[in-house]
């Protein structure tokens, strides 16, 4: 693998990753322009921006755009996060500069025309519509709301009915102008790709247009508080958050470690004490998530209103045992899936490239996968051991949907966890 990375005057910077005998490439525009970069009245605008990209340029239709991609085999796409907005295709490597051409021009020229704003703002609804009706989707949302209360941070990145209902081309506009500028963008691509011909047709491109920049973000502050839903459906979707490490703290790799051990899969113990010993559960996982200046342990689960109370309790005596009873097999197992996980996922070149532009966003290089395997190498099972402590003592948020009048709330586990 050769890895590269060039940054234009303007701040726009390039990092590509050549990956011998691929005859496909991954190529995309990441922005640092997510959900918590939107003002309250924005909420949304992010993820409705991302969808303009597609309906048109200045000079090529919304067809145009899917043909010209389609055309050679390709494949075009985008999404929107908490801190940045992708777009990004996946073709053969002869067409990685009609790929940079077309995302380019969807970036940088999109010509919000008001009809087809209309048409996609129906379609967002309609999205929006779905999420509520899939309660294992929405319940993520609102536990991100109690997680971090009256914030851009804690906002759904679909944003409310309300607000998308009545954004206008001048409120894309304006988001695009401040937040869309060189400075906030990378071009990443990895497979078979040319790196100095990328460096030129993307100075051609992007080397004449002004910074913006650096965007205004407000730091994310942990508040910890419950949302009870009641609604007659089958299960209770359970939903518990815990304050974690941002990905520049030095227990983010712990922190990854505990999560799978506790919820990483078959062999985890949520899923052997409350699936499989008990039966309670059909799907129940931890996992852990990580950003600039702060994180999250999430555990979800998904059982009957008559077992949602044996549930809570066993999850919190199973947080409360890892502190105590952790084993090194366990730790090294999860070391295990942990570094498989990230080595496998990088065979494909869309995993590179979105791996490559997340890490320089973040630390302005591209830290070596060996670098990453050494620290989750590092992490000792006294490690572990110390940090589930510590998470029982942690700021928590519950979310809870379904039949949940009598489900244990907020307030009983903190108890259960103190105890």
């Amino acid at each position: 693998m050769t890895l590269k990375i060039a940054t234009l005057p303007n701040g726009f910077r390039i990092v590509t990753e050549d990956m011998p005998g691929l005859k496909s490439a991954s190529v995309g525009i990441w922005v640092t322009a997510g959900g918590r970069h939107e003002r309250i009245e924005q909420n949304g605008i992010a993820h409705f921006l991302e969808h303009m990209a597609f309906k048109g340029t200045a000079k090529r239709t919304s067809l145009q755009i899917a043909e010209e991609i389609e055309d050679v085999g390709g494949y075009i796409n985008a999404y929107t996060s908490k801190e940045m907005t992708a777009y990004y295709a996946r073709v053969l490597s002869a067409d990685v500069a009609l790929a940079l051409d077309v995302i380019s021009d969807i970036v940088l020229n999109p010509v919000f025309d008001p009809k087809e704003i209309e048409t996609e703002r129906h379609v967002i609804l309609q999205e929006i519509g779905q999420a509520l009706d899939t309660p294992d989707d929405i319940i993520f949302d609102w536990l991100q709301e109690v997680s971090y209360p009256d914030q851009p941070f804690g906002r759904t990145i679909l944003g409310l009915e309300e607000r998308v209902a009545n954004f206008t081309r001048d409120d894309l506009v304006q988001f695009v102008r401040e937040h869309y500028g060189p400075d906030q963008m990378i071009l990443s691509a990895s497979g078979g790709v040319d790196h100095e011909a990328i460096v030129a047709q993307a100075t051609a491109i992007f080397g004449g247009l002004t910074p913006v920049g650096a965007p205004n973000v407000e730091l994310a502050r942990f508040g910890g508080a419950e949302r009870r839903e009641v609604k007659d459906l089958e299960q209770v979707h359970f939903a518990l958050s815990f304050e974690a490490p941002g990905y520049r703290h030095p227990d983010v790799y712990t922190a990854q470690v505990y999560a799978t051990v506790m919820g990483g899969g078959m062999s985890s113990r949520l899923f052997q004490k409350i699936r499989e010993e008990r039966g309670l559960c059909y799907s129940i996982f931890a996992q852990s998530g990580a950003y600039e200046d702060t994180g999250s342990i999430t555990v979800y689960a998904g059982t009957s209103a008559a077992e949602i109370g044996d549930l809570t309790h066993l999850t919190i005596s199973e947080l409360k045992r890892a502190a105590d009873d952790m084993t090194e097999a366990e730790v090294a197992r999860a070391r295990a899936q942990l570094k498989a996980g990230l080595l496998m996922g990088l065979e494909s070149p869309s995993s590179r490239a979105e791996r490559n532009a997340r890490l320089l966003a973040i630390w302005g290089r591209v830290p070596d996968v060996d670098e990453a395997v050494a620290k989750i190498d590092a992490v000792s099972t006294a490690d572990v051991r110390r940090y589930a402590g510590e998470l029982c003592a942690a700021p928590a948020a519950l979310a809870l949907y379904g039949p949940v009048s009598d489900a244990p709330g907020l307030e009983a586990i903190r108890k259960g966890l103190a105890a």
